[in-house]
Formats: C-alpha cells, sequence, structure tokens
C-alpha cells in the first residue's frame, strides 16, 4: 500500500477528528501534502548534485564549515519546555499505542518509498539526496522530539516513538536514516537539557518549514574511543569557554549550521552548542566502510570561544550520560531496523533461488541460518524496547541499554555476515543491498552520538 493511498479518507489510516487534533496524527496527515508532491517520483530518477562532502571525499582538504544562519537570540516569547515523562501502565507491555503504530506505518512506507530506491546512488556519493531529507522534513520527524508547547508534535517524551521511527527507518537504509535523524537530535537534545533561552534561540527553526542541518558530535578519531574520556577539551575564559579538539563522524557536517559538541570541562564531559559561522572551525570528508549515506565528516576546533550561554545541560555530567545512553538506544534501534531488512530480503531470495532443481531454502544449514537471523532480530528488538519503554516513563535505564548494546553489537555483525553468506557470490557484489547492510551493521558497536531518541 502506498503513502498515498494509505491516507485517503476511509483508508486504513484515514484520520479521524480525534487523530487530527493529535500531535502525532498530525505529523502522519503530514504525509498527505509529501504523498502529492512529486518528491517520491523524483527519487533515484535524478542524477543527485555534488555536495560539499563529496567534493572533500574526493580531494581530501579541509574547508571552512557552512555559513549558518543567524539564529534568533530574542528568541520567541514562549515560556521554555521539558517533556514530560509517559505514565506507566502498570503492567510489562512494550505494544506501541495506536498513534505510535500510525506513524510507524507511515514512515515504514517513506523508507520503503523513498529511503530505500536512493540508497545505492547516496552510499556511492557519500550524501544524502535533497529529496529524501525533505521527504524526512515533511513528515515531522525533526520535531519529533520537541515538546508541543515548542511547536513540536509531541505531548509527553516518547523515546520508544523515537526508536520506532528509526527501527523502521533503518529498514529503508541505515545511512540516509542516520542522515534524516541527525537534526531531530540536535533539537532533542535542546527540549531535554537547553535553557529556557536557548530552547526559544534554536527550536523554533527545527519545527518550521526551513529545518537546519545539524549534528550531534560525541566521537573522536582515536583509538578504543571512551566516550566519557575526551580529547577535545572546554577551558573556562572569563565568563565563556574556549573549545580545542577534532570529532569525527559529524553528520552532513559541511552542511550543518549547528553542532552539540561534546568536550571535557574540568575534568568531567559536556556538552556545548556551537554555531557553524564561529571563528576557529573547520570540516573535512571523514568517509567511512559504512553508514557512508550520512555524509560523515571531521570537525576541527581550534580556540573556539563560546559565550557562558553555549553549555547544555549540567556541568556534572549528568546530562551527558544520559545523552550517550540515549544515544546508544538508537543505533540499537538502526540495528535492528536493518537487520529486519536483510531478514526479509534473504528469505525471499532463498526461496526464489534454485539449486539441483529445488530452493535453496530446502537445505538445512541455509533453512536453519535464515531461523537464527529471525531469533537474533527478535531477541535485539525486544532488548530495545525494554530499554526505550523504561526511558519513556523516565525511569532508569542504564543496564537495559547496555545489555541492548552489547547484543545489537554482537547480532547484528552476525547478521550482517550471515546475509552475505546466504546470497553466495551476490552477497559480495552491489548489484544486491545486503553488502551495504552489512558495512553499515558493522558501525553500530563503535559509533557514538549522532542520533538520540
Amino acid at each position: 500500500m502506498s503513502i498515498m493511498n494509505s491516507l485517503r479518507p476511509g483508508g486504513r489510516h484515514g484520520l479521524s477528528s480525534r487523530e487530527t487534533r493529535d500531535p502525532i496524527g498530525l505529523a502522519v496527515a503530514a504525509v498527505n501534502r509529501l504523498a502529492q508532491s512529486d518528491l517520491i517520483d523524483r527519487v533515484g530518477l535524478r542524477k543527485q548534485t555534488e555536495q560539499v562532502v563529496y567534493s572533500t571525499t574526493r580531494n581530501g582538504f579541509r574547508v571552512a564549515t557552512a555559513a549558518g544562519r543567524q539564529f534568533a537570540r530574542a528568541g520567541r516569547r514562549t515560556a521554555g519546555a521539558r517533556p514530560a515523562s509517559a505514565e506507566s501502565r502498570g503492567v510489562f507491555d512494550l505494544t506501541p499505542t495506536e498513534d505510535e503504530g500510525m506513524l510507524v506505518d507511515v514512515v515504514r512506507e517513506l523508507a520503503a518509498e523513498v529511503l530505500r530506491p536512493a540508497a545505492s546512488e547516496a552510499d556511492e556519493a557519500c550524501a544524502a539526496p535533497a529529496e529524501v531529507l525533505a521527504a524526512a522534513q515533511e513528515v515531522g520527524l525533526p520535531g519529533l522530539g520537541v515538546p508541543e508547547e515548542l511547536g513540536g508534535i509531541m505531548e509527553e517524551r516518547s523515546a520508544m516513538a523515537g526508536t520506532l521511527v528509526a527501527e523502521a527507518l533503518a529498514q529503508g537504509d541505515m545511512g540516509l536514516a542516520v542522515a534524516a535523524l541527525a537534526p531531530g537530535a540536535v533539537a532533542t537534545a535542546i527540549g531535554l537539557w537547553g535553557t529556557e533561552a536557548q530552547q526559544q534561540t534554536y527550536l523554533p527553526a527545527f519545527t518550521g518549514s526551513d529545518v537546519p542541518a545539524a549534528a550531534l558530535t560525541i566521537a573522536e578519531p582515536t583509538v578504543l574511543f571512551d566516550p566519557f574520556v575526551l580529547a577535545t577539551t572546554a577551558l573556562r575564559d572569563g565568563d565563556g569557554f574556549v573549545l580545542d579538539g577534532v570529532k569525527s563522524a559529524v553528520v552532513r557536517g559541511a552542511d550543518a549550521e549547528l553542532f552539540v559538541v561534546a568536550a571535557m570541562l574540568d575534568g568531567t564531559p559536556a556538552l556545548f552548542l556551537v554555531e557553524s559561522g564561529t571563528d576557529g572551525l573547520a570540516v573535512e570528508a571523514d568517509p567511512s566502510m559504512g553508514v557512508r549515506a550520512a555524509g560523515l565528516a571531521r570537525l576541527h576546533l581550534t580556540g573556539v570561544r563560546l559565550g557562558a550561554d553555549a553549555l547544555l545541560g549540567d556541568t556534572d555530567g549528568t546530562a551527558y550520560a544520559e545523552c550517550v545512553r540515549l544515544s546508544r538506544l538508537a543505533w540499537c534501534a538502526l540495528a535492528v531496523g536493518t537487520g529486519q531488512a536483510v531478514l526479509d530480503y534473504v528469505k525471499d531470495y532463498v526461496n526464489e533461488r534454485e539449486a539441483f532443481g529445488e530452493p535453496i531454502s530446502h537445505r538445512q544449514s541455509v533453512a536453519f541460518m535464515v531461523a537464527d537471523i529471525a531469533i537474533e532480530v527478535q531477541a535485539m528488538r525486544l532488548l530495545t524496547w525494554k530499554a526505550a519503554s523504561r526511558a519513556t516513563r523516565g525511569q532508569d535505564f542504564a543496564r537495559e541499554v547496555a545489555l541492548a548494546r552489547q547484543l545489537c553489537t554482537e547480532k547484528g555483525m552476525r547478521i550482517g555476515l550471515d546475509g552475505v553468506q546466504l546470497l553466495g557470490g551476490h552477497g559480495f557484489v552491489k548489484e544486491h543491498p545486503v553488502e551495504r547492510w552489512y558495512r553499515d551493521l558493522r558501525a553500530v558497536g563503535v559509533m557514538e552520538g549522532v542520533v538520540i531518541v
């Protein structure tokens, strides 16, 4: 069923009067505008324009960051707000709510009809097509973590909704999913930990029609990177700070207009808001083995001076620790979605591919391998959803997200490897997407930051 048909009156996603007033219902309704546009028709049919990250990938030189917009310091008159935690239903039930289910249906169709066809070229170009990013914006993904009082679409905090969306997008392509979710990660961070002035200054840009490229950057190009022991430093300088260091795996770094940068402050990791027009910033390409469509770059900070209002959250590391956990939860969701894509693809392949006069799925070794993938995907999903459910209710989820990350890291790589193995020689060529999913799944255990839910 296409997105267009699913939103027609009387269809299974036809919006009732209650749903059109509901924040998530509004996000679903936004897809109607997307379906009526020509974005979907253009994806995959038009050669995408070279972007700065692609140029630097080819040439390897360092360039200045994008000239960012002037964020309105006066802000809005709307008071700041924190998203409220969801109430517990009193039972262990991970079933998505009706609204979450509606949202996921729409995002899953977006992934199938927009992300999947564009994934191969985006991976080769190391850049997400503008059409894909515009489609994600039309659905309202950047505002998913923004409180309704500040123009977002959520009445209460919903790490569960963010997890479900990340999983659904990754079934299309992990790299494009990361590129589409990156601005929303910055908006979510500001919504969770920003001061009233920071929310009024930056959040309106993420709920409007022209959402800025933005990136959360924690990772650094060091061996055995530990997110709680950073080489990037923030030194106090009068009433402000001076940042120095290098950050890696910065999503759409050459285009980003706002960064949330992790740095050590007085021996404790902290988060800082850095606009791209700030002196001392430079960016260069950081192409990787996987997640290439996200347009990864390195951000160089040399004597970057920030005001006291640039600090995001506290100085005791509490907000930063939660940021790391929410990021790891997001990567688990991406692993589940990509693992599901591998399962769906190889299941059809082994049933259709014949050898010695019968489908290769009739071989026990093949059937057992597919069954193992199915079991592992479901186990990954269960642990990830449990951690997301606790985060949504404001409960401690450190243990749950640690277990989920360990399982998704280990089994995610195994699923990618088995997927390539099941396709034999076809698993090694780019004609089939499994080799790209294998490369993407290897990122789950090494990527820190980038996206949060």
